[in-house]
């Protein structure tokens, strides 16, 4: 395939119109050596006009033809062939010389540059050979002016095809940034999707899960206690009812990602407290809550944080720890705000417990690496001490933020 038919698709308006008034030179430079051969009066008139049409006919045709404009060997002779021609011209009027120029660009374009610098040279020698044969003088300027044309057109061919290489590898490397953008697009939207994931059940876990299980427990001791205790088995109804309000409206406000109904209502100090009486009157337990330091505000997402994880610290306790007494502490420092749950159950051993998801863990193990996940988004840790037979203690420590600076909303964190 030729260079022309390999570039003619990526030839921009401005390169077309450039073709065209090549073009359209070879036309206008054919007609002037045509009328001024008739105008002079010249015995070779007729045969100057004559070669002046065939060459013209020919040239037309190369960019018509489709053997020429996609095969190489094609290309070559139909440039041999005007070539060929133009000598005869060349033979004929001194005019041919213009001809010249307009062929070197023809040349260079169609041939490889190692094809295309000794054609020009040789097209060069035939013009000044030409023009010396028809002035019968040989003179600085005949050979100046063909060797100068040579040398503008082996220029500005070069040139192009610099700028040309350079435009196709800024094109590939704005492809190239176009798809690597693309791909991390499709990569942050999948990054999305799993932290609203783990974000999703992290809120299922602490909210809607903890208060269905909640809500069974008391249904089940209100069937137990049916038959001989119908009072305390309507108590425990009334508090299942309660449990299903309450997780009701959380599941409302879950769904509009407002905060908590607990925080709605007052401090995180106070909905601690709410939240230890409650699991109190629900599970049986001793839950004592206290609270260390001076309170002071906190950002809405600290806040969620340190009652999410108090949430799910409880149910921990009340479903596997078999505990009589749970101690609650909410510590404010200087530079961090601590949440510390102790319980004197059953305990257990941290480095065995199976990853969430796992089929070893069941329904179970997500409760530790969902709090774990509410820490690290605020930069804070959690750590949990625990052997079998010794209880356990839980201390999730967030660092304060500067009160000078704008709220953060961290991932999974209620706005």
């Amino acid at each position: 395939m030729t260079e022309e038919a390999r570039t003619d698709h990526s030839l921009t308006p401005v390169l077309r119109v450039l073709r065209l008034c090549l073009h359209l030179m070879v036309a206008a430079l054919l007609a002037l050596a045509a009328v001024r051969a008739v105008a002079d009066g010249r015995p070779t008139a007729p045969a100057v006009l004559a070669t002046a049409v065939v060459l013209l006919t020919l040239y037309v045709l190369g960019p018509v033809l489709p053997r020429v404009r996609s095969s190489s060997r094609a290309a070559a002779l139909w440039l041999a062939a005007v070539v060929a021609v133009w000598m005869v011209l060349l033979a004929l009027t001194p005019d041919g010389v213009w001809l010249a120029f307009p062929l070197f660009f023809v040349q260079l374009h169609l041939l490889p540059l190692r094809w295309a610098l000794p054609a020009v040279a040789a097209s060069t020698a035939l013009a000044i050979a030409g023009f010396a044969w028809h002035t019968r003088t040989l003179s600085v300027g005949t050979v100046i002016g063909p060797v100068l044309g040579a040398a503008v057109s082996i220029a500005v061919v070069l040139g192009y095809q610099a700028l040309y290489r350079e435009s196709e590898q800024r094109r590939r490397l704005i492809e190239e940034l176009t798809e690597a953008r693309s791909e991390l697009a499709v990569a942050e939207r999948a990054a999305g999707v799993l932290a609203e994931r783990e974000r999703l059940a992290r809120e299922i876990h602490d909210t809607l899960a903890q208060g269905l299980s909640s809500i069974q427990l008391l249904l089940r001791a209100a069937e137990r206690a049916v038959p001989e205790r119908p009072e305390t088995a309507l108590g425990h109804i009334r508090q299942a009812r309660t449990a299903a309000i309450d997780n009701l409206a959380e599941a409302r406000r879950f769904v509009r990602a407002l905060s908590p109904p607990d925080l709605e209502a007052g401090s995180l100090p106070a909905a601690l407290e709410r939240l230890c009486a409650a699991t109190a009157r629900t599970s049986g337990l001793v839950v004592h809550c206290q609270v260390s330091g001076v309170p002071a505000p906190l950002p809405t997402p600290h806040e969620v944080a340190l009652l999410r994880i108090a949430q799910s610290a409880l149910a921990n306790t009340v479903q596997h720890a078999a505990a009589g007494r749970v101690e609650l502490t909410l510590s404010y420092m200087d530079t961090e705000v601590a949440l510390d749950v102790v319980d004197d159950g059953a305990g257990f051993v941290p480095a065995e417990v199976p990853p969430p998801g796992s089929a070893a863990a069941g329904d179970s193990g997500f409760g530790l690496a969902a709090m774990r996940a509410r820490a690290r988004a605020l930069h804070g840790t959690l750590a949990v001490e625990s052997a079998p037979g010794e209880g356990t203690a839980l201390a999730v420590t967030l660092p304060c933020p500067d009160p000078s600076a704008a709220p953060e909303t961290a991932p999974g964190a209620a706005p």
